[in-house]
């Protein structure tokens, strides 16, 4: 029997095909696992990366909550045309503080992991109300609920301190400022506007649906899109990125 032909005798006895197959998965298992037991992180340190503001983590659950990610990924794979699209590709950084993370490759409209900045509040106020307004072929569904409803202001202490027991860095002064955080993101002259900038660093404060007299569903939505992609400063990442695409 040549040795190219020694895999018949596995064929021909299921016991024995059985076990080598194991053997096979096990080391495959141990040569994938092992490592990461001494790796102290899986995910590399980016400067700017920070938690959410609660008016933005608010938005978030808006955004899930509506069923936004099926339609909207946020991740930009390293692919050429994905990053002449959209941008710098997706680093696992940027979800760090994501539970649960909206990486994806289906999408039905644009990557949103570059968003922020790009529209202004005005268009997004519109789009969401009537996406048709703006992009005439859309087939996104409208939202014009999200003006009208006010947050649910008592939840939001309890949005930090649920993330923070799973990890995220939210310490308890964030926690016990979380609702007067955001509303001071809704006016950057309000009284506590000052602590918001010492808890979270440089973070959009405006009103952002054009309703200066309530917090909304939309303000928080809007404040999130508006977050999105603008943390990182990825010049630093520029020439990597060509590297890869070459």
């Amino acid at each position: 029997m040549s040795v190219l032909n020694k895999h018949a005798v596995l064929e021909r006895h299921s016991i024995l095909l059985t076990v080598a197959i194991l053997i096979a998965v096990a080391i495959g298992g141990i040569v994938e696992l092992v490592p990461n037991f001494y790796l102290k992180s899986t995910i590399e340190e980016v400067e700017g990366m920070r938690p959410y503001t609660p008016l933005e983590l608010a938005g978030r659950n808006v955004y899930i909550r509506e069923g936004c990610y099926t339609c909207h990924s946020q991740q930009i794979r390293t692919l050429r045309d994905e990053v002449e699209r959209y941008g710098h590709y997706s680093l696992a950084a940027e979800s760090m503080y994501d539970h649960p993370f909206q990486w994806g490759s289906k999408r039905t409209g644009p990557d949103l992991a570059r968003v922020g900045g790009k529209y202004s509040d005005d268009w997004h106020r519109d789009h969401l109300i009537d996406p048709r307004s703006v992009v005439p072929a859309s087939i996104m569904p409208a939202y014009p609920f999200l003006a009208e409803k006010e947050l649910d202001l008592r939840l939001v202490a309890s949005d930090l301190k649920a993330n923070a027991a799973i990890g995220v860095p939210y310490d308890d002064q964030m926690i016990e400022n979380a609702r007067a955080d955001l509303l001071a993101q809704l006016d950057p002259f309000s009284a506590g506007a000052d602590g918001l900038r010492e808890r979270y660093g440089d973070v959009a404060m405006r009103d952002f649906d054009g309703d200066p007299s309530r917090a909304t569903e939309l303000d928080a939505l809007i404040a999130y899109l508006q977050m999105l992609g603008t943390l990182v400063d990825f010049s630093l990442y520029d020439n990597q990125a060509d590297v890869n695409l070459r």
